[in-house]
């Protein structure tokens, strides 16, 4: 708790002075009752006219500074929530950014958008009503409970019996909705994935015709978290009435016990009605601290929400002090791996077993195997994307731990299996590989990865618009400038993770002679399902099962490797042949 109310740093002035303009307003709202009864009292009973025209002008200005203050205590709540929302927001993307893929695939993206929209905004709904509520409705409260024994001793007794029922209603409710409120969120985080899941493979679910099976499957879902959040509304709904029968009770008795008392003579009419007043004060109250008590219930099972996110430490550490001499290759070999398994959760089976191979700096390496064969495991140790669970993997003839995050992922740029572009340009979407990139360095770029043809084509060339995920690109030529945005980067080694999948054969053929030109100190490791587009490679290795069942040549592989021979008769023997 204490991490999170640090977020309210450079906010303490405003996070004061809102509570503070309330307290103000609270006074001012206390007097007007005592006003009323004078007018009725002395105004009315005496016929003073002009008393009563004086004491409403007190009204009235009463109101004024009521609402200056009550104007200024929002504005300055208002700033603190929003400042508050703004900074935890920062820290909570810049904490995702810190965790690794491990962390990120335990946790789930579609429960870290939630948090950080709805549950970020909760907070900040939460803290905006308790800068003003958390002090105001007390005070009116117990306020009124002190100005109604300075009229009345018999009538302020109904209010001491009053606040106390009033207040185990309403904290009974709370405390019994706040673990509540943590469910309706988690349901939400369902209904998010289902709709990311939905958008994200919608052309699988056009192509199969399962548009009302997951429309069925949705409103299940959404049907789910509606009764569930039905069910805490209708015990959240109890409060109100329930204060109102309470209330509406005890100023039946302050009406019975002040019709006595004015018979009696030792109370005004005045002060019976100023009693009411506060009554009715002290239920106004009581309904906004009940509903700030709701809304803090939620933001405090929002903040609990956020919080564990916070306290989830990556469990990769790198090296803290930079070592430039890392940069310069200590053996032969440009990547190495030494009875390397991994396991993605330690419950789980290994996705790769024992494996041991090396790559000489310079060389074209080609990997190849099934769907779930372990090819991208293999390239996501590389850059330390996750770590071996045994073994040990070496670039450049050192351990990946011996890397600070920055030095080894300049030395290595990937081209992932699902390529993602940013909104921009192309050019702002190039210079992520080198910000310092000329044209010239960019149009050489595209050239090797083909992609200089359409590029050209486009009527603002390199300042060309790209929408969001490159919506206004074919797949081809998403992959085609990723790879361009790789190698602009310049990096002794390069990874090609299946990203040339979408372009023709003629194109991937050129491609892969452009890429055979690549400087001699560039090692290019290319992942793959074609035959074609590694049958060139100085080495091929074959995954199955996680397994490295073989490597070599091509030639070399057809002979000795059978589900290699099998992969490549798949694809280029017909009819018999």
């Amino acid at each position: 708790m204490k991490q999170m109310l640090s977020y309210l740093k450079g906010y303490i002035k405003e996070s004061i002075i809102a509570p503070a303009f309330k307290m103000l307003e609270a006074l001012f709202d206390l007097f007007v009752p005592l006003v009323m009864a004078s007018i009725i009292n002395i105004g009315i009973s005496n016929s003073d006219t002009a008393y009563i025209l004086r004491q409403c002008g007190l009204l009235i200005l009463l109101g004024i500074i009521g609402l200056i203050c009550s104007i200024t205590a929002q504005y300055f709540a208002s700033k603190a929530a929003v400042g508050y929302s703004t900074n935890l927001r920062r820290a909570f993307f810049m904490h995702i950014q810190s965790l690794g893929f491990s962390e990120m695939d335990t946790i789930g993206t579609n429960t870290l958008i939630t948090r950080m929209t709805s549950d970020i905004n909760q907070i900040q709904n939460g803290i905006n009503l308790f800068l003003r509520l958390f002090l105001r409705s007390p005070f009116i409260v117990f306020g009124a409970l002190v100005m109604a024994f300075t009229i009345s001793r018999d009538g302020a007794m109904i209010f001491a019996v009053v606040i106390p029922v009033l207040s185990i209603v309403v904290f009974g409710i709370m405390i019994f909705t706040l673990p509540l409120y943590k469910k309706v969120q988690g349901k939400l985080d369902r209904i998010l994935g289902k709709t990311s899941e939905n958008l994200s493979g919608v052309r699988v679910i056009r192509a199969f015709n399962k548009e009302k099976d997951e429309v069925s499957q949705f409103e299940n879902t959404n049907d789910e978290f509606t009764r569930f959040q039905q069910r805490v509304g209708n015990i959240s709904g109890l409060m109100n009435p329930l204060t109102f029968i309470i209330v509406n009770i005890a100023i039946i008795a302050i009406l019975n016990t002040g019709a006595v008392n004015v018979n009696m003579g030792s109370l005004k009419q005045g002060d019976v009605i100023a009693l009411v007043s506060y009554m009715g004060q002290i239920i106004i109250e009581l309904i906004k601290l009940a509903n700030l008590i709701i809304q803090m219930t939620r933001a405090i099972a929002s903040g609990g929400r956020v919080h564990s996110i916070m306290e989830t430490k990556p469990a990769m550490v790198f090296a803290d002090t930079s070592k430039e001499h890392l940069r310069e290759n200590q053996s032969e070999d440009a990547v190495s791996f030494d009875n390397v398994s991994l396991s993605y959760n330690p419950s789980s089976e290994n996705s790769l077993n024992n494996i041991s191979f090396s790559i000489k700096e310079g060389q074209t390496i080609g990997i190849i195997g099934g769907t779930g064969s372990g090819k991208t495991s293999i390239i996501n140790l590389i850059p330390r994307f996750y770590d071996a669970t045994n073994g040990s993997v070496r670039v450049l003839g050192r351990p990946v731990t011996d890397y600070t995050k920055e030095e080894l992922r300049d030395l290595v740029a990937i081209v992932m299996q699902r390529t993602l572009l940013f909104k921009g340009t192309i050019r702002s979407n190039l210079l992520w590989g080198n910000e310092n990139a000329t044209d010239e360095e960019l149009w050489d770029a595209l050239a090797v990865a083909q992609a200089d043809d359409f590029v050209r084509k486009k009527k603002n060339g390199l300042d060309d618009p790209v929408e969001q995920g490159g919506r206004n690109l074919s797949g081809g030529q998403r992959q085609r400038l990723s790879i361009a945005r790789a190698i602009i980067k310049n990096p002794k080694i390069l990874i090609l993770d299946d990203s040339t999948s979408a372009l023709d054969y003629a194109t991937d053929a050129r491609l892969r002679k452009a890429l055979s030109n690549l400087p001699d100190y560039m090692t290019v490791i290319i992942v793959s399902q074609r035959t074609s587009s590694i049958q060139h490679a100085d080495q091929i290795f074959v995954l199955d099962d996680g397994n490295l069942l073989g490597s070599g040549k091509h030639d070399e592989l057809l002979k000795t490797s059978h589900i290699y021979k099998e992969i490549y008769d798949s694809q280029y023997k017909k009819g018999g042949e």
